[in-house]
């Protein structure tokens, strides 16, 4: 496990990498943060996908400004559908198939704010065999948008009001497009609950809206979640 900066076209970004014991190559998955930003969960997930075989990067797509300002531009990117972040991931990528120890073939996991991001690059020109993204807000034109996009293993919460209904509407576009997919929503799960963040590095305010919204850590979902997405990243990367 190390830490180092990759270069894209707006500066050095720091980013997380796990790697898996012994020789390479592997297959790898780009780990996408949620709002909290880089933090010892993302990067727990970052060595859990190397202990399943995946060369695994977490970069910090907050490192350009302060959190907030951040957060904003990821908003905006995301209705866009281009932008500072999606040049970030896409020069982590560029770095990753320059790596002698990667396989080439890719996937990518995403979280709240980056499950949505996720969904986004499964896109067919995105360059990615396998997305995962976890109660991220899918595309408005979910129908079009999914027409040609890489295999999808997506987890929702049952519990989550902010995406209420999200889990079906994705596996109906998935289905009509004929995308190979596994989605789920856990009934007893609201947003937030693949995310075990240590405590102090949550915002007050934001674990009191986490609260109120019955979300937070489950771990009963999140094994079952890490165990299907395991199963499907070895079906789509692995091969």
């Amino acid at each position: 496990m190390s830490e180092l900066m990759i270069t894209t076209p707006q500066g050095e970004m720091p980013a997380y990498v796990a790697r898996p014991a012994g020789d390479g190559p592997w297959p790898a998955v780009i780990v996408i943060h949620d709002i909290i930003g880089m933090t010892t969960d993302q990067k727990n997930h970052a060595d859990w996908l190397a202990s399943e075989g995946y060369l695994a990067v977490a970069p910090n797509l907050f490192y350009w400004g302060g959190k907030i300002k951040c957060v904003r531009s990821f908003f905006s990117q995301l209705t866009a559908r281009e932008g500072r972040s999606f040049d970030d991931i896409e020069a982590t990528r560029n770095w990753l198939l320059k790596q002698e120890d990667c396989t080439k073939k890719m996937g990518v996991i995403g979280f709240c704010m980056g499950g949505a991001f996720a969904l986004l690059l499964a896109a067919p020109n995105r360059g990615f065999s396998a997305a995962a993204p976890n109660y991220g807000q899918i595309p408005k034109d979910p129908d079009n948008f999914f027409a040609g996009a890489c295999p999808i293993v997506g987890s929702f919460g049952g519990k989550d009001g902010s995406l209420r209904g999200a889990a079906a509407q994705l596996k109906a576009a998935l289905t009509i497009n004929k995308v190979p997919h596994d989605i789920k929503e856990y009934p007893d799960a609201g947003h937030g609950f693949l995310n075990n963040h240590v405590r102090s590095e949550v915002p007050v305010l934001l674990r009191v809206m986490l609260k109120m919204m019955g979300g937070g850590y489950h771990k009963i979902s999140a094994d079952d979640a890490r165990h299907r997405i395991s199963d499907f990243f070895g079906i789509h990367l692995k091969s």
